[in-house]
């Protein structure tokens, strides 16, 4: 209930955020979306019309409550760059994010676990340097160069995948690539922890004694060890790649909902811009709730803490 409420809490304050975009907003927004239609100069009675379409007029209090009633419900306004409901304009793209968001998450784990496992088998010695050296080239290395290079030289040069993609499956193997090297590297360094508190903690040492190689203390011992603290990462990552996939998505051409983020920036679409932002801190609240359970169902230690906090 704790956690519940604190989910709660996080979505109100971030709903008052994004609710006063439209505040901050520069130009009418009445003006924009007639504009939209086609009228260049409406008349004032029009420009009410809309304001009350919007749901602009009245006082602050009453325009929030308004806005807010309704994103509960599911309507987050009209878009005034194409007037269509910004629900509709994210749940075209969503589906297409999702996927490239899929793709980069296996990449990233299929890269982390054996960099963090090489590491912590051969600690100190060549293997490790060399895992330690990816793990670092991957951090520090920019997305959208990873991007660059891979269009100039996989599609361009090699004629591989599509300057313009589909929103596929098959279509998101390349563009998920820049999208992956931050978090593999991120989850190599959260696994690589792990593992080595596991080698060093005193259950390690009884499991030793019983004659327990090095392969059953990383894989028996180590991975329950690492996964508790990799769980509450992956749920952090999740939402950070819904919103932060714009770069790739841009380079690509991916119709996801990141490059209509760009649009909508570059338009001053708003309520675009607030749907998606809303949707990206929603995904961080639910995938962080429901991290910590998870982690306490792998880690026996974190129940009893949770318990003694409780009691």
């Amino acid at each position: 209930m704790r956690r519940v409420a604190q989910a709660l809490t996080t979505l109100l304050v971030a709903s008052v955020l994004v609710w006063g975009m439209t505040e901050l907003a520069a130009g009418d927004p009445a003006r924009q979306v007639l504009a939209a239609r086609g009228i260049t100069e409406p008349a004032p009675a029009q420009l009410d019309l809309v304001r009350a379409e919007l749901g602009l007029d009245g006082g602050a209090a009453q325009r929030y409550g308004r806005w807010l009633a309704d994103a509960a419900r599911g309507d987050l306004g009209v878009s005034w760059r194409t007037g269509r409901p910004v629900a509709e304009e994210i749940g075209t793209r969503l589906p297409a994010t999702l996927r490239l968001t899929a793709v980069a998450l296996l990449y990233a784990f299929a890269a982390a676990v054996p960099l963090a496992l090489a590491g912590a088998w051969w600690s100190g010695r060549w293997p490790d340097a060399a895992a330690r050296g990816v793990v670092f080239a991957a951090a520090a290395l920019p997305g959208f160069v990873v991007g660059v290079v891979l269009l100039e030289v996989v599609v361009v040069g090699w004629g591989a995948g599509r300057v313009v993609a589909d929103g596929s499956w098959g279509g998101a193997l390349l563009p998920a690539v820049p999208l992956a090297g931050a978090v593999a590297a991120q989850w190599a360094r959260v696994l690589r922890t792990g593992f080595d508190d596991a080698l060093e903690a005193p259950f390690a040492e009884v499991a030793r004694a019983r004659g327990a190689g090095r392969a059953r203390l990383l894989l028996v011992h180590g991975v329950p060890h690492a996964a508790a603290g990799f769980l509450t990462v992956l749920g952090m990552t999740v939402g950070g790649l819904l919103a932060g996939a714009a770069v790739s998505e841009v380079l690509f051409t991916w119709p996801g909902i990141g490059r209509e983020l760009i649009a909508a920036i570059e338009a001053r679409d708003v309520p675009v811009i607030q749907g998606i932002v809303l949707l990206a801190v929603a995904a961080y609240v639910v995938t962080g709730a429901l991290a910590a359970p998870a982690a306490a169902a792998i880690d026996p230690r974190l129940r009893g803490t949770r318990a003694r906090d409780a009691a």
